[in-house]
């Protein structure tokens, strides 16, 4: 059926957009996901980044309903990070929630955007930085995060998740191999 969407749009709905088409597809993908948990490897090479390489990266497709999915991330022992992906304006979105131990939102919490129209795909949305965004950026002294671009992939081809954060002089993946799952964490929550 998700092959058909496309072929619907263009014979039957006229208000379907390629966009709308492209994030029915993602969000169809992604679904497909819910209730697993996956390992994840860090596939880029910054040094910044070794910290995590040394511990287990688990992600948790754990809550979806048809407004929102949410995917805790855990660390090692760490579980203060979801991905949300949810609609905002009429445009698929990612938001970071971080949160401390005790389950209060850090300083640096709900950030991200809304998907745009450049490059986006039925396997992959990019989240550039919003305005609410850059105000947390700048009131927390990190303006250089200002001009992340974090992206989202779903490759069930290819068994891949991808979680990616760019920006000029930064560059994050992970990749989690959707073929293999593995037991979720305990809910942080």
């Amino acid at each position: 059926m998700i092959r058909l969407l496309p072929l619907l749009c263009i014979l039957l709905l006229p208000a379907c957009d390629g966009q709308s088409v492209a994030r029915s597809e993602f969000m169809g993908r992604l679904s497909q996901l819910c209730g697993k948990a996956y390992e994840g490897t860090i596939v880029s090479t910054d040094p910044q980044d070794d910290d995590w390489r040394a511990e287990r990266i688990i992600m948790h497709v754990r809550d979806c309903n048809d407004d929102e999915i949410r995917i805790p991330l855990y660390v090692g022992e760490d579980a203060s990070r979801t991905w949300i992906l949810h609609d905002e304006g009429g445009r698929l979105a990612l938001r970071h929630d971080h949160r401390h131990e005790d389950g209060t939102p850090d300083a640096i919490t709900m950030y991200g955007g809304a998907a745009t129209d450049d490059g986006n795909s039925g396997s992959r949305q990019n989240f550039p930085a919003d305005e609410a965004t850059k105000e947390i950026f700048d009131r927390e002294g990190i303006p250089e995060s200002k001009q992340n671009i974090w992206a989202i992939e779903v490759r069930p081809v290819s068994n891949l998740f991808a979680y990616e954060m760019a920006r000029p002089g930064r560059y994050f993946r992970i990749e989690f191999d959707t073929s293999t799952p593995v037991d979720p964490p305990a809910a942080a929550d």
